[in-house]
């Protein structure tokens, strides 16, 4: 005849189901923010924040800077304003003429 579990062997073998349920549906959960993530994405992927057209990107001296096609808007990637920002003056001058309107 089969032993039964003691007391606390039972709440053991509960607690490490639950863990492993959790842990499954955890996972769920993360593959569905990340397939979320992914369909963001690529539904803005070098679209314009402000008016949602089409981004031109321009690389300038090793830093990728992105110009909307209809408002004119100037957009920075992380990273990219400060490598702006150590520019010289007539450097950061440069960048900006390549972006007037003639």
């Amino acid at each position: 005849m089969a032993k039964k579990p003691s007391e606390k062997e039972e709440e053991f073998v509960a607690r490490m189901e639950y863990a492993r349920l959790k842990k499954i549906e955890e996972e769920k959960h993360n593959r569905l923010a990340e397939e979320e993530k992914n369909k963001l994405k690529e539904l803005h992927f070098m679209k314009c924040p402000k008016c949602g057209m089409e981004l031109i990107a321009l690389d300038y001296k090793g830093i990728e800077v992105d110009k909307c096609s209809e408002c004119e808007g100037i957009w920075l990637d992380a990273g990219e304003l400060e490598a702006v920002s150590s520019l010289e003056k007539s450097g950061i001058d440069k960048l900006l003429s390549v972006f007037r309107r003639e």
